[in-house]
């Protein structure tokens, strides 16, 4: 029976001008293994973000999982919050939960940490416990998560009414004209004032008071946003007749997993970073297989990170980690199984120079079992433009994972 897995490596790709020659952290990285995949497969970019949303992991990874988001897509935070094992009920609205660094400028308060410098799981859940101390009643909920990434949950309240940016797309700019914008309407005040009110609540927390006594950056107060209800999506198994497990640091891709039917298998250490237990992840992608699931997605948040932080050194060694640790052993561990399809790619260009997300085609590969046991391939590696040059292009990026499937025809150019 074919074995399919998709491998995820989080905002990999990178903007070649932006780099003399094109030599993007991709080019720069040593990557033998995926280098090893573009000469035996195909490989080809994709539009993973419809030109006119948001290039979100959100929307990249619904895509890549075969939705449509202009169709399914409700918002981030719902997905995290079903990630979460959160049952969303009507009427009830789903928010990320960032908790944020902010620094003083010219009498401004700009952003200066979307992830208030990677605070721990467990600070964090002191942090929102303190909330739900002051601030939690019928209409309001806070959950902790995994690090800065936490979630909340409110009853009563049109999301469409209320725009507010991701915190990682507004670093070191102003807050406030972002938090302006909020009292325009009664959505947007009840919002501010939560927000507003987390920042009195953790000024004298004790978690904050030991963070700034190591040096570390406090977490000022929780940006809110992502808002969205639960979202309906039809299951892999209902469409293509697989079942398989999602593996993942992050709740967002965990959610996606379950809403496309998957199991979700939680990895002990999987961290969401670049110290997260790349061998488990490999051992329970591989055990899954082994007993009984046809679909594995496995993906490793750590480049996106990388490109956040603008650490092009960073980026490069977690590109370099996602090579050695998930894709070499990945491709040993296959050898036991007859017949089997490998994909693998960034769900979206994260710019180190940028700094967030953008919605520019990415490079993928697919490589089947007969295709690495050939003697067959050619002379490219993984990378932006070397993707380009093969003329492969998928436009509806929620196409790909029926052509990865069937082993369909990719597009126009060399290879299938």
């Amino acid at each position: 029976m074919m074995k399919y897995l998709v491998l995820i490596g989080d905002g990999m790709a990178d903007e070649p001008e932006d780099f003399p020659e094109g030599n993007t952290p991709l080019v720069q990285a040593k990557i033998p293994h995926l280098d090893l995949l573009a000469r035996k497969g195909t490989l080809g970019l994709v539009r993973t973000v419809p030109e006119d949303m948001h290039a979100g992991s959100d929307v990249a990874n619904m895509t890549i999982l075969g939705y449509d988001p202009k169709k399914y897509y409700t918002g981030r935070a719902p997905i995290e919050a079903f990630g979460r094992g959160l049952e969303l009920n009507p009427g009830e609205v789903a928010f990320r939960c960032n908790l944020v660094s902010l620094k003083n400028e010219n009498n401004q308060w700009l952003m200066e940490d979307y992830s208030a410098d990677h605070i721990s799981s467990e600070e964090a859940k002191q942090l929102i416990q303190a909330l739900n101390q002051k601030l939690s009643s019928s209409r309001v909920k806070f959950y902790p998560s995994v690090s800065y990434r936490n979630l909340c949950i409110i009853k009563e309240i049109n999301p469409e009414r209320i725009k507010i940016p991701p915190p990682h797309d507004i670093l070191n700019q102003p807050i406030e004209k972002y938090l302006e914008s909020l009292k325009s309407s009664s959505e947007g005040r009840f919002i501010l004032e939560l927000m507003e009110r987390s920042r009195e609540i953790f000024r004298s927390h004790s978690v904050n008071q030991a963070r700034k006594e190591k040096g570390k950056k406090p977490a000022d107060m929780v940006w809110l946003w992502g808002q969205g209800t639960k979202p309906e999506l039809p299951t892999l198994k209902e469409r293509f007749g697989i079942h398989g497990v999602v593996i993942s640091g992050v709740d967002l891709v965990r959610g996606l997993g379950r809403l496309a039917g998957l199991e979700v298998v939680l990895v002990p250490g999987a961290t969401g970073y670049i110290d997260t237990n790349y061998q488990g992840k490999v051992e329970y992608a591989l055990r899954s297989l082994e007993q009984g699931a046809d679909f594995v997605y496995l993906h490793l948040e750590a480049p996106d990170e990388a490109s956040h932080a603008g650490d092009l050194e960073l980026k490069i060694k977690a590109i370099e980690l996602f090579d050695q640790k998930i894709v070499a052993p990945i491709l040993e561990g296959l050898k036991k199984f007859p017949s089997w399809r490998l994909l693998v790619m960034p769900d979206h260009t994260t710019p180190v120079q940028l700094r967030t997300h953008h919605s520019d085609p990415v490079p993928f590969v697919v490589l089947s079992s007969e295709e690495f046991y050939s003697e067959s391939q050619s002379p490219r590696a993984f990378s932006e433009l070397e993707a380009k040059k093969t003329g492969i292009y998928l436009e509806q990026g929620d196409m790909l994972l029926e052509k990865y499937l069937l082993g369909n025809k990719y597009g126009k150019g060399s290879g299938n």
